[in-house]
This record gives structure tokens, C-alpha cells and sequence, in this order.
């Protein structure tokens, strides 16, 4: 009965704190993102997109945090084993939600991974090695679309369609390339896999501004000049009017597949290209000084946690005890 109670607790606890976080997120997400578009220089796309996935998993890792760190901790410690209470329908129905929300979870990851996986078999067969960049091999595909496109997690590689290399110039390929190892380099294929793992209502927006973010940042990092720049431009241009767009395959980052709204946004930046758009290749002094300041905020959070986490514990264990009753 002891062991059951735990469970109950354990999933109760996640669920409630899991559920209020990931209200909170959906309710006040757009407050952020459009204080970084009024406050933000276009050059930190790729900190956006980092922010915004941070924020969507930040409900998941707290929940998981405060569940281990603290409602777990609580309830071998101070609930006695020798009481046999029954367990009360509040944490039967919120542990029933929280498998369900880990079944719903891993239900929608394996059928987007089935997805990716037959369609990218699919755009694959008879494929052509072109070149490797690295460990990422590009290969020529006989499908029309999609024209260009970064695909696979584990081996990861670039789809080239016959027609994509036919219509764009050297420069605008090598650019247009450079945008998806760009994806590849920041794992958003992955990315892309833990959002169908933690799938909650109401995050759709968030989701959707975090595709535009990442498009945007991929852009930024495949451009060094306003030549390039405009290569880039002229290559979404080109391949969007190549063939009737098809829906975006889950886990790939095709070049062109964005509404028609996202790909005026990206070909206006391209076109308005500066120098200080341009992603730094290494840390400067101020990123050495937020990673410090991150660091001492930790330390803080750290010693005050360790001061009155016995005290935390016994709140915990209280509010566990009326949930579970």
C-alpha cells in the first residue's frame, strides 16, 4: 500500500505542477515574444528560437525537478510505512492524467518517427552521394519536391532534388545548403521529436513561433555578406514557385515550406541584410559575463535551496498528506 500511495503521490504531484506550468506558458508566452520583437536586434534569431524552446520544456523539466527534489524526497522520509491509508480519488484521477499524458506523449513521437521515416525512404530511393560537409552527407533525389531539405536525426543528411539543383545557381546552393546544415548543426530535427513527446493543449502557437524563429536563425547562420544573403533570397523564391508546397513532414526541416506570411518575413530580412545580423563564430566578453552571472544565480538558488530544503520538505510532505486523503 506504501508503494501505491508513493505512485499516486509521485504522478499527482508531476501532473499538478506539470499542468499549472504548461497553463501559465500557453496564457503568457506572446507577452515574450513580442517584447524580443521590439527589443531584440534581428542578429539574436538564433537566441529566440532557443528562448522559445527553453520556454515550451521548462514545464516538463520543473515538474520533473520539483517531483524528484522534492515531493519524492518528502514522502519516504516523513510518511510513515506502518499506516495503511487508503488513497483518496484526487491522485488516482491525476495519476490516471499523467499516463495518459506520457501514453499521448509517446504515441505521438512514435508516429511522427514512422512518418519521417517512410517519407524520407521514400524521397531517397535511387538516390546520388553529391559531397559530405563533415559527417552530413548530401545526396540528389529523383522527387521534384521536396527541393531541399535536412533530414534524419541519428544520420542526419541533405536532400537535393534533381530540379532544385537545375534551377539555382552555384552560389544560391552552396547558401541554400548552408541554411539546412545550419538545422542539422542545431539538432532542430530533434527538437522537433521531444515537442511530440510533451504535447499539451494550447501550445500550438508556441510551437509554431519556434519553426519561424529557427527558419529565421538558420537563415542568419548561412549568410556572411549581403551577397550571400541575397543568393539565399533568390533561391526561396525560385524553389517556392518550383512545384505546390506539400505538407511539412514531421522531423525534417525542408528549405521552403513555411506559409506564405514566414517566407515574406525571411526574403524582407534577406534582402535588408546587414553586417550586424551576422552570427558570431565565438563567445565574446558579454556572453562570458551572462554565463557567469547564470553561474552565480545557480550558486544562489543552490544555498538557499540547501538552507531550507528540510523546512520545503515538511511543506511538501503537508500538501501531499491533504492530496492524498
Amino acid at each position: 500500500m506504501f508503494a501505491a500511495r508513493l505512485v499516486a503521490v509521485t504522478f499527482s504531484g508531476f501532473v499538478l505542477v506539470y499542468g499549472g506550468l504548461s497553463l501559465a506558458v500557453s496564457c503568457g508566452w506572446r507577452r515574450f515574444w513580442l517584447y524580443s520583437q521590439r527589443h531584440s536586434a534581428r542578429r539574436s534569431a538564433h537566441l529566440l528560437a532557443d528562448s522559445l524552446f527553453g520556454l515550451r520544456l521548462f514545464p516538463l523539466l520543473a515538474a520533473v525537478a520539483v517531483t524528484l527534489a522534492f515531493t519524492v524526497p518528502s514522502f519516504l522520509l516523513l510518511e510513515p510505512r506502518s499506516i495503511d491509508e487508503p488513497i483518496g480519488i484526487a491522485p488516482l484521477l491525476l495519476g490516471l492524467c499523467g499516463l495518459l499524458l506520457a501514453g499521448f506523449g509517446a504515441l505521438n513521437a512514435a508516429r511522427a518517427v514512422k512518418t519521417a521515416s517512410r517519407a524520407i525512404t521514400a524521397w531517397t530511393n535511387e538516390s546520388k552521394l553529391m559531397e559530405s560537409h563533415g559527417k552530413i552527407p548530401v545526396v540528389r533525389i529523383s522527387r521534384v519536391v521536396p527541393a531541399l531539405a535536412a533530414a534524419g536525426i541519428l544520420r542526419p543528411r541533405i536532400l537535393i532534388s534533381g530540379a532544385a539543383e537545375f534551377l539555382l545557381t552555384e552560389k544560391e546552393l552552396q547558401t541554400a545548403v548552408r541554411h539546412e546544415l545550419a538545422h542539422v548543426r542545431r539538432r532542430d530535427n530533434l527538437k522537433k521529436l521531444l515537442l511530440r513527446l510533451v504535447g499539451f493543449p494550447g501550445m500550438a502557437g508556441l510551437e509554431a513561433a519556434w519553426l519561424e524563429a529557427t527558419e529565421l536563425a538558420a537563415d542568419d547562420a548561412a549568410v556572411f555578406n549581403a551577397r550571400e544573403a541575397l543568393d539565399l533570397a533568390a533561391a526561396l523564391i525560385k524553389l517556392s514557385r518550383l512545384a505546390p508546397a506539400e505538407a511539412q513532414v514531421d522531423l525534417t526541416a525542408a528549405l521552403v515550406h513555411s506559409p506564405v506570411a514566414v517566407m515574406n518575413v525571411r526574403v524582407e530580412r534577406l534582402i535588408a541584410w546587414n553586417e550586424e545580423r551576422r552570427v558570431p563564430t565565438h563567445r565574446g566578453y558579454s556572453s562570458w559575463c551572462a554565463a557567469g552571472c547564470a553561474a552565480g544565480v545557480a550558486l544562489a538558488l543552490v544555498a538557499g535551496l540547501a538552507l531550507t530544503y528540510s523546512a520545503l520538505l515538511l511543506r511538501v510532505h503537508t500538501a501531499t498528506e491533504w492530496l492524498v486523503r
